[in-house]
Order: structure tokens, then sequence, then C-alpha cells
């Protein structure tokens, strides 16, 4: 376990403090990629990358980053995103995502039933309404007026393990599903332009009209083109209550590392709840093309993809 009081000093946002801090071992390999078309995604989503970064190499971000998530909402195979995703204790699939661009705009869907890509609607809410989020049945409209096609989501797999669930009903939050549970998706490309979205379909069985924290700006996920950007995955609620990514933004903008902020960013969590019941992933890429990642407990992956070489790697826990 981290030394607690070496490293509660992180949680503030001196500076000096942070310039003092150790990078670790992962962090001071990446270096700074400062001319790399970069692609982190959470967990092991090796597709995704290797799709995104195809797309990105070809000059745009935005599609990168929609290319790419999609490959992980069209798998029923991955039980927490899109196509195949757990139902919440109704039965429904319901999914979220959002999707935030260099410039600072933003777009998302809540509780959207029956629609396979999310992060392609969310996206068009960013570039073509005045809004920033759409919910439930408003989502599903807009997403039918766009020309999306509705679908059952609901595989036979993911309906088996519903009707198993019902047996006793027995609700906790499961998180860490098959070692995922979101793709969080950050991408830089080689002038130093930053970008990111999130997909999921959220906690399984979870109450009808939850919403976690992927689809929330500031909280599932953050951009700021001039200091870094940082996506989250685990228990959003956690995450909401913390404004997480946002947080490792602005710590950032203060001189920490990615690696550091993100540290400092999970600790700001265990300080405020029984941290030993849920998990917490951070991820982040500075403006200089440096990454960093840091989570609660042991297990948590990430994926990224440099100069079209893919690396799944663990990263640095509390725990």
């Amino acid at each position: 376990m981290f030394n607690r009081r070496k490293f509660i000093s992180l949680l503030g946002l001196s500076p000096i403090i942070a310039c003092q801090a150790q990078s670790s071992q992962s962090e001071s390999n990446n270096g700074s990629n400062s001319t790399s078309n970069i692609i982190l995604t959470t967990w092991n989503n090796q597709n995704a990358n290797n799709t995104a970064y195809k797309v990105l190499s070809q000059g745009n971000i935005l599609d990168a980053i929609e290319e790419g998530i999609k490959t992980v909402e069209a798998d029923p195979n991955d039980h927490s995103v899109g196509y195949g995703g757990l139902p919440d204790r109704e039965g429904n699939v319901t999914l979220d995502a959002c999707i935030m661009d260099q410039n600072g705009n933003a777009g998302a869907v809540t509780y959207l039933k029956n629609y396979k890509h999310p992060i392609s609607i969310a996206r068009k809410v960013m570039t073509d309404t005045p809004h920033v989020i759409l919910s439930g049945e408003g989502a599903a409209q807009y997403a039918e007026s766009q020309g999306f096609v509705a679908e059952n989501l609901l595989t036979e797999h993911s309906k088996s393990e519903w009707q198993k669930w019902l047996l006793k009903s027995e609700y906790k939050p499961i998180i860490n599903i098959e070692n995922h549970d979101t793709i969080g998706m950050l991408c830089r490309d080689s002038d130093g332009n930053l970008s990111g979205g999130c997909s999921t379909s959220g906690l399984a069985y979870k109450m009808a009209g939850r919403v976690g924290d992927s689809p929330i700006i500031g909280s599932g996920l953050y951009v700021d083109n001039e200091i870094g950007c940082c996506v989250a995955t685990g228990l959003g609620e956690e995450v909401l209550k913390n404004v997480s990514s946002f947080l490792v933004v602005e710590l950032m903008r203060n001189g920490q590392s990615p690696y550091d902020a993100c540290k400092a960013a999970i600790l700001r969590i265990i300080d405020k709840a029984n941290y030993k019941d849920f998990q917490v992933g951070l991820i982040a890429i500075s403006k200089q093309g440096k990454i960093g990642a840091f989570s609660i407990h042991p297990g948590f992956k990430y994926t990224l993809t440099i100069q079209e070489q893919t690396t799944v790697n663990e990263a640095d826990s509390y725990v």
C-alpha cells in the first residue's frame, strides 16, 4: 500500500509540491511523445485502439474516437458496453455516452434504449444541436430523427444472466465484470490536439433511470486542449461525487504529471468513501504526450497505442 501521509499532499494544487512528486517507472518509460499520435483507452481494448489509430493516422481525431468506440459497442461479447450489455433490473439495456473535442465542445446521451451506437448519437448532439445532453425518450427520438435504426440490444446471454439474477434479486453494484466495465478513449494527434469519448451500459441490474459518470462532462470525461485530458472508469457514483476527470486536468494545470494527477484524484475518492468495496481507475494524457494511470485496487488495465505499437498495461494502484 502507498504511504498515505506521503501522498496526501498531492491533493493540493501547489505546482511546487507537484514537481517534487516522483513519477512511476511506467510513466517515465513513456516519456514525452510530443509529435506522436496516441490512443489511450481503459481496459483491454486493443481492437478499439487499433481501429482508432488507423483513422487518426488519416487526420480526423473525432472520427478516430467514434470508430474506435463503435467496435466495442457492437461486440456482443462485451457485456458492459452497447449491444449485449447487461440490463437494468427491469430487463432493459440502457446506454450512456459522451464525446468532447479539442475546442471544448461536448455532446452526450443518457438512459438511451434500443440504439447500438450511443457514441455516434452523442457526437450528433454535440455537432448538430444547441445542447450538451439528451436523455431517455428524447435522446431516442433524436436518434430516430437522425436516421439511426432502433434494435433490440438484449442478447440471449445477457437475458439469461438477468433471469438468473432475478431469482434472488440481490442488488450490489458489480464492478469490473470480466475485467472491464466502460470504454473510455483519449486521443492525441501529432499536432498536440486532444479529444475523448466514453460509452457504457452502466451497472448491471441498476435501478431504472440510473445514470453514472460516463456521460457527464467533468466526471467521466474532461478535455482541455491547453493542458490535457482524462477519462474515468469504475463505480460512477464515486466518480460523480468527486468530479474526478476535471480534477485530474486541473491538477495537471497546476504542474502535476498525468500519473501524479490520477493518483491524487484517486486519493481524493478514498478519503471520502469505503473504498474496499469498489474500484475506480483513471487514465490521462498531457498536452505534451505524457500518459498516466492509477486505480484504487489492482487489476485495472489500460491500452496504449503509440506509433502503431499497442500494449496492454496494468496501472499502479493504492491497494
